[in-house]
């Protein structure tokens, strides 16, 4: 196990584009810490930095207080899960998992034993003697993972590696890997765009965007203590809804409807007055009618998803739309009013300007 410390790091590459800016986060052993945002955010080079695969332009690395930056992937004692499995196709599942050991000179007889009980936690046992090509998306990813967790290694980097599997096997490996890291207690770091993988797996979830961090906290304190729209946008399904507008008098319009800001903000709300802000909502935290301590609006139903154990109904007032989250039993009607209340403690408000909470 290791504990991580990423001082200020930044990457800039050689054409002078920035991709990572000052990068701060410290790591606990045996933590699973799981890097999220859109394509193209940074959390890939950062995870390479981490793994020694890309130089780190500016900050310092340290693995268990020691400094890293000039060791090598091998000194770091890192492993690494690729998205694209990265298998050699000519060996079989063994031989495969066995591969890092064999290149250490391992004795043969330690390797089997070790492969063997590797392929046990992995459901791989039955596949030894197979090549990739013979397997399913998920077997190839369990044998990927088989050979990074072999090396006994204190350190765990998982890029993406859910990313080529089908819906069902997402579900089925997302439960696997969070079973391998308790059975491991290694430290792990993964990498996603996908916030359910995110939510699901992690202790503290980093979430970047164009390089920059904008939150770092545990699963709870991004979805209920969001530091900023992106990242309340960015964490829940369907995401949280937001309306834009100038408050008057202490309100502002939903569509047809009043906000009344002053009843979230109190006398801060005069700091506020003939400023935008952004009104925000999640879809499953309004009630349906009127309730009191609640903002009440009245909207007209556009479409209706029916999901099973709850209905997604997208709803307009004027030029304003958003999505609410209903019990099944209670799915309006397309093209019916709805009238719905917003509880005043679960209504979020970002400064319109900075889009930082307030």
């Amino acid at each position: 196990m290791s504990y991580l410390t990423l001082k200020d790091i930044n990457k800039i590459y050689p054409n002078g584009y920035h991709a990572v800016h000052n990068f701060n986060l410290t790591i606990e052993k045996g933590e699973f810490i799981v890097f999220v945002g859109p394509s193209g955010c940074g959390k890939s080079t950062t995870l390479r930095m981490i793994a020694g695969l890309e130089d780190i332009s500016n900050g310092e690395f340290l693995i268990n207080d020691k400094r890293a930056n000039e060791m090598g992937p091998r000194e770091r004692g890192v492993a690494m899960v690729f998205q694209s499995y990265a298998l050699y196709p000519q060996m079989t599942v063994f031989d495969n998992i066995a591969f890092g050991l064999t290149l250490q000179g391992v004795d043969e007889e330690v390797i089997e034993e070790k492969v063997k009980k590797t392929a046990a936690i992995l459901g791989l046992t039955d596949y030894l003697d197979r090549l990739p090509r013979a397997l399913s998306g998920g077997q190839r990813q369990r044998v990927a993972i088989g050979r990074a967790i072999i090396r006994k290694v204190g350190i765990f980097l998982m890029d993406e590696p859910l990313s080529n599997l089908d819906a069902k096997q997402r579900v089925t490996m997302r439960s696997e890997i969070a079973q391998i890291h308790r059975q491991t207690g290694a430290t792990t770091i993964y990498v996603t765009h996908d916030q359910t993988e995110a939510m699901t797996l992690a202790d503290r979830i980093v979430v970047m965007k164009d390089g920059y961090v904008q939150q770092i906290g545990t699963p709870y304190e991004l979805y209920y203590q969001p530091v900023n729209v992106f990242v309340a946008g960015f964490i829940g399904e369907p995401p949280m809804n937001f309306i834009r507008g100038h408050v008057k008098g202490g309100k502002m319009q939903f569509g047809n409807n009043t906000l009344d800001v002053a009843a979230k903000l109190g006398n801060r709300a005069k700091q506020y007055e003939g400023k935008e802000i952004v009104f925000g909502f999640r879809p499953e935290s309004i009630e349906l009618g009127s309730q009191p301590k609640s903002h009440v609006v009245k909207a007209e139903v556009e479409l209706t998803e029916m999901l099973g154990d709850n209905t997604n109904v997208y709803i307009t007032s004027r030029n304003e739309k958003a999505i609410l989250k209903v019990d099944p039993h209670d799915t309006p009607e397309i093209d019916s009013t709805i009238v719905f209340s917003i509880p005043y403690d679960s209504v979020y408000l970002f400064d319109g300007e900075t889009e930082n909470v307030i």
